[in-house]
């Protein structure tokens, strides 16, 4: 099932021809060199099965992960995250293979996470985490978010940087 579309990318949620591409971006060492998580292959494969043809309606309730694919291409590009931060807040993501590094993905599909999100889902208020070491992450992450705070993570053992972003900014950006 289609979420949403933006001028190049199609997000969707995951089918089971996926796999071959999610496993990728749980196991490619220079994506991990971001995550500091270290994944089995069990629990690699139960993430994936439990975000198979997920419905969209539980999306505002739980975590969901879909998949990130080029208009007119088969094969998944990468995945968008809508995940729950541990306050409860809607927490945004994505993550790619590393072959579309560099193209504009990510500028897209947060652009895209993010009218999604305030428009279809009505949440006021975003946040996002990333790696202090992920300078393209937190280059398009400032494009669009507001500083939040810099903290260490003590689950995934490393430093990391929070942005937000409310829905009455994200309107005073997309009307610009």
């Amino acid at each position: 099932m289609k979420l949403f579309k933006t001028s190049r990318l199609i997000i969707k949620t995951l089918d089971k021809s996926d796999f071959i591409y999610f496993n990728e971006l749980f196991t490619d060492s220079k994506i991990l060199n971001f995550i500091p998580k270290k994944y089995t292959p069990k629990h690699i494969l139960n993430r994936f099965n439990s975000n198979l043809n997920l419905d969209v309606n539980h999306l505002k309730h739980k975590e969901f992960l879909c998949g990130i694919f080029l208009k007119h291409f088969p094969e998944m590009i990468g995945i968008a995250m809508f995940l729950i931060n541990e306050k409860g807040q809607r927490e945004i993501g994505y993550r790619f293979r590393t072959r579309y590094w560099g193209n504009g993905y990510g500028t897209e599909t947060t652009s895209g996470i993010l009218n999604y999100i305030f428009n279809q889902l009505n949440e006021c208020l975003i946040t996002a985490d990333v790696n202090e070491n992920n300078f393209a992450s937190i280059k398009i992450l400032e494009k669009f978010m507001n500083l939040e705070k810099e903290f260490y993570n003590i689950t995934d053992s490393c430093r990391e940087i929070r942005y937000n972003l409310t829905k009455e900014n994200w309107l005073k950006i997309v009307e610009n």
